[in-house]
């Protein structure tokens, strides 16, 4: 028998199912037309308006965005680069909510930066909203609606986690690569990830391996005794193939390196890094693995002590137009949730986009699900009990 709380996750996860790109694909179709009639931008309502300090992902936001921003509202924007989710909540913790405008929290976060109280509800009437996906801003909605005072949360950037590989040295043994890749005696010593994606990866290749009930990862998020005897499984298995993982990443650039300059042949990776080599030329491909790819949405926050509204307001009018958004697109190799926004992205990123989600690759999207306190705190113990062996 299922408790209530196995019950809840259970339909947590179902409801997580449902956010694939194909859902957004089909909605995008729906209200396509609303993204030709975008927000118009403005370019001398706030002509030398002061300035952003803005938290967020290292390769988010591409110099050339940054300078047509710049350039289109005076407004200059100071960029703090991060490479996990513990750096913002660690550092707005720390300031106890000053000193960003900003933050870029991913969209399973809600959980625990509710209780934090560090943000501020969004006014969504200054909001472009028509101009985004609504299957992305109804996260914010359903997810971020901290003492029923509105969203948290505006979408800004999506994307995935899978297999990267340089084609020259590598390439999987079928049509897809798998998870189980990363951990493979054949890959000894040239091979990276992320410590907890790579463990919970690996908890989803045990499973198709037969070394783990179906649905064990999933289930795990239900309660912290249900997470532990399958985490100590996971990790144990980890453990005891450490030996062929060669690097450990924690942000975009290390992702690029070890791919370019360390010798590594294979990696789970966030697909914007080795798209962008891609593009470049580079011998790199990216692709979701059978188990399927890890999906997120990267979003915006405002800081409870956020300085400079009216120019934070300028800066999501100004992403969420399509024009801008396609052009940061060809840029960081990642996806936007702007309508219309591929549009205007080069023919290299409709190519990258075809090669990573083959056949039913989308229809099988892994969305992240939404992350207790505890359950982070207990992976974190899993994770150093990893890195530490």
């Amino acid at each position: 028998m299922t408790t209530k709380s196995q019950q809840s996750s259970i339909a947590t996860q179902k409801a997580a199912k449902e956010f694939s790109r194909r859902t957004l694909l089909k909605t995008t179709a729906a209200v396509g037309a609303v993204a030709i009639a975008g927000p118009a931008f403005v370019k001398d309502a706030f002509a030398s308006s002061g300035e952003l300090d803005i938290l967020m992902w290292s390769d988010y936001l591409p110099k050339p965005f940054i300078a047509d921003f710049e350039n289109a509202t005076g407004i200059k924007i100071n960029y703090t680069g991060i490479g996990s989710n513990e750096e913002i909540i660690n550092k707005m913790k720390a300031n106890k909510g000053q000193g960003f405008d900003i933050v870029s929290p991913t969209n399973n976060q809600g959980l625990e930066w509710g209780p934090l109280q560090l943000l501020q509800p969004w006014d969504i009437a200054r909001v472009p909203v028509q101009a985004v996906n609504p299957a992305m801003t109804d996260i914010g909605v359903k997810d971020w609606d901290f003492g029923g005072k509105g969203s948290h949360w505006l979408p800004h950037i999506w994307g995935t986690e899978g297999i990267a590989w340089r084609t020259d040295k590598w390439a999987p043994n079928g049509p897809a690569p798998s998870y189980g890749d990363i951990w493979s005696d054949a890959n000894a010593g040239k091979t990276m990830g992320r410590p907890h994606s790579m463990m919970l990866c690996a908890g989803l290749y045990m499973e198709g391996i037969g070394q783990l009930d179906p649905g064990s990862m999933w289930g795990a998020y239900a309660s912290e005794d249900a997470m532990r005897p399958v985490w100590g499984k996971v990790t144990d298995w980890c453990i005891d193939r450490k030996k062929n993982i060669k690097l450990l990443w924690n942000d975009a650039d290390t992702q690029k390196n070890g791919l370019l300059n360390e010798g590594v042949i294979v990696g789970q990776t966030w697909d914007g890094p080795p798209m962008a080599l891609k593009t470049a030329g580079d011998p790199i491909m990216y692709q979701a693995p059978v188990e399927g790819a890890m999906a997120w949405v990267d979003g915006m926050a405002m800081p409870i002590g956020a300085k400079n509204t009216d120019q934070i307001y300028e800066f999501i009018k100004f992403s969420y137009d399509p024009a801008n958004a396609g052009k940061a697109i060809d840029e960081h190799g990642y996806n936007s949730p702007v309508l219309g926004a591929d549009q205007f992205a080069g023919a290299a990123y409709k190519q990258n986009f075809a090669d990573a989600y083959p056949g039913n690759s989308l229809e099988n999207l892994n969305p992240w699900p939404p992350q207790a306190p505890w359950y982070a705190e207990v992976r974190t113990e899993y994770e150093n009990k990893f890195k530490s062996s």
